[in-house]
């Protein structure tokens, strides 16, 4: 796509960015899935359509955070991957993680944006084609839904991709003017939403599943301009939404059940499928291609769904939800023997089980040659006695383990579990600081997940046989670096590999440097502060005593 270069030397200014490139479509999926994790439960909570069920604004975040991770995992990070294959594969992954109704359509929307956007040529003009793939988006949504009503998220989509078209029917509009009119067309839409569905204007709301795509498209804006959106609403916070809590029969006057599923089937069969599932229910969307689908319908017969789906292919994790269930189990309060909520960490050390502890963790004893078993996990998971609990597995190796307790625990214990996929002790330590019990579970959750996340870490270890790793062989004995869990670095001097890995670690930047000292440290862990502090005198810089075995440093960069 192209656009007027800048002076030789010169960067362009945000508002001037030249196209949709790789690194513009990394940073958008980033806000994006951060402001849908900000705003969920906004959105949870103004969800009142098609059924008052609380979870549009978690199906819209879960589905865009595939998308995001599906790209990531194409590109592996690498700045000059294929454009065209890192779009294909987010499209893919938004379709094969969507989640209830609002995640299909949204899905579908992205599809369409991706593709459009990936047929773009050198000579194209980005500002002209992400208004057409706007327009193909919206075409796209219509068309995969069985009986469209408007008032919901495609009215919304509908007014940002005319927005976006309009203006970029002038020939000097930049991309930035483009998206900034779709976002703005878009916010304009959902404020209308209550004048055209009644069920809206009756619960006080905005549609949920508009306001969901406003957040994306406000993702969008910041991600070319480099501004946060003007006239964006901010977040309700602790403000409640005058949503009328359903009683008896959440579903009277409406089926029962959302039943949901992949599709392995010709592109030829859907017409029918459709035709098949429209007469069973409502909330019909049938999204995908090329040989893959994705399936969503409300009916009160399970069975002949998911039979027009065998009838037309091979369906796949199949999904089927109660909404008289779920909306009770939303509401329902903990069971009168559980309170509160508790985080249950695995330590690799003393000193690392004394930090969790203070922090008021219940600690199980693991790190290697006695990782926790899933009994381990389920009876501290069990015997905490809160009816809430976050687990963190501070181990690659354990985050399976962790997911089979949380499992059993929710089965046999009603108690509700979140796991966070820790993979190593200073991201457990990174979660547990932002810990607030004050919060809702699921934003409690988002917020330690962000810091796990968030918080780059690596090791330093002796080899214990010989191996080839990525910085080469090693031998028994030599010091081997560790950045996200691959060595990087082999050495004789457990001080020199330490300070490779942590400028290795702050090449991409880094505010805090967390350092836990391990059994047969020594005064390592005081020689790398002193290093840092001379060395990035703007880093904060905090040593913990861990005392883990086989690993004399663990760090980590936030």
């Amino acid at each position: 796509m192209v656009e007027q270069s800048p002076a030789p030397g010169r960067r362009p200014p945000a508002e001037q960015m030249a196209t949709f490139d790789l690194a513009v479509v990394a940073r958008l999926c980033d806000l994006a899935v951060d402001g849908l994790a900000a705003a969920r439960e906004e959105i949870d909570a103004l969800n009142v359509y098609p059924v008052p069920d609380g979870d549009t604004g978690t199906n819209m975040y879960l589905t865009f955070q595939a998308a995001r991770d599906a790209l990531q995992e194409t590109t592996g990070g690498e700045p000059d991957a294929d454009l065209r294959g890192a779009l294909g594969a987010m499209a893919r992954g938004a379709l094969l993680g969507a989640r209830g109704n609002s995640g299909v359509i949204l899905c579908q929307l992205i599809g369409a944006l991706c593709t459009r956007l990936g047929q773009a040529g050198p000579e194209d003009r980005s500002a002209a084609v992400f208004a057409e793939a706007m327009v193909a988006a919206t075409e796209a949504s219509y068309a995969a839904v069985g009986e469209p009503v408007e008032g919901t998220i495609l009215t919304v989509a509908r007014a940002a991709s005319d927005a976006a078209r309009a203006v970029a029917a002038v020939p000097t509009t930049r991309l930035g003017h483009v998206v900034r009119a779709a976002a703005t067309g878009a916010r304009q839409a959902l404020e209308r939403t209550p004048e055209q569905l009644a069920v809206l204007r009756d619960a006080g709301v905005v549609d949920a599943g508009g306001r969901g795509l406003c957040v994306i498209l406000d993702a969008a804006e910041t991600a070319i301009t480099g501004k946060r959106p003007v006239g964006a609403p901010p977040l309700l916070g602790a403000r409640s939404i005058p949503v009328p809590i359903p009683s008896g029969d959440l579903t009277a006057g409406g089926p029962a059940y959302e039943v949901m599923y992949l599709l392995d089937a010709s592109d030829d069969t859907v017409p029918e499928l459709r035709r098949t599932l429209a007469p069973l229910g409502d909330s019909l969307v049938v999204v995908g291609g090329g040989g893959l689908w994705n399936v969503h319908v409300h009916v009160d017969d399970v069975g002949a769904a998911v039979e027009a789906g065998i009838a037309a292919g091979t369906p796949r994790r199949i999904r089927v939800t109660h909404f008289a269930e779920q909306a009770g189990r939303a509401h329902a309060a903990a069971p009168s023997d559980r309170r509160g909520r508790k985080v249950v960490t695995v330590a690799a050390g003393p000193g690392l089980e004394a930090l969790f502890s203070e922090a008021g963790a219940v600690v199980v004893q693991g790190g290697p040659g006695r990782r926790p078993s899933t009994g381990d996990l389920l009876r501290a998971v069990v015997d905490c006695g809160a009816a809430e609990v976050v687990l963190l597995p501070n181990d690659r190796d354990s985050v399976r383990v962790a997911e089979a307790a949380a499992r059993t625990a929710e089965q046999d214990a009603d108690v509700r579990v979140s796991v966070i996929a820790t993979t190593a002790q200073v991201q457990g330590l990174a979660a547990l600081a932002v810990h607030e019990p004050g919060r809702s579970f699921d934003a409690d959750v988002l917020h330690m997940t962000a810091a796990a996340r968030h918080a780059r870490q690596g090791a330093v270890t002796v080899a214990a046989k010989q191996a080839m790793t990525t910085a080469g062989l090693c031998e028994p004995g030599d010091v081997l670096g560790a950045i996200e869990g691959d060595f990087v670095v082999v050495g004789d001097d457990l001080l020199a590999v330490a300070v490779a890995v942590l400028e290795r670690m702050l090449g991409g930047g880094g505010e805090l440097v967390t350092v836990v000292a391990g059994a047969e440290a020594g005064d390592l862990a005081e020689r790398c502060a002193a290093h840092l502090e001379a060395s990035h005198p703007t880093v904060d810089v905090v040593v913990y005593e861990g005392g883990q075995e086989r690993y004399p440093l663990l760090v980590s960069v936030e």
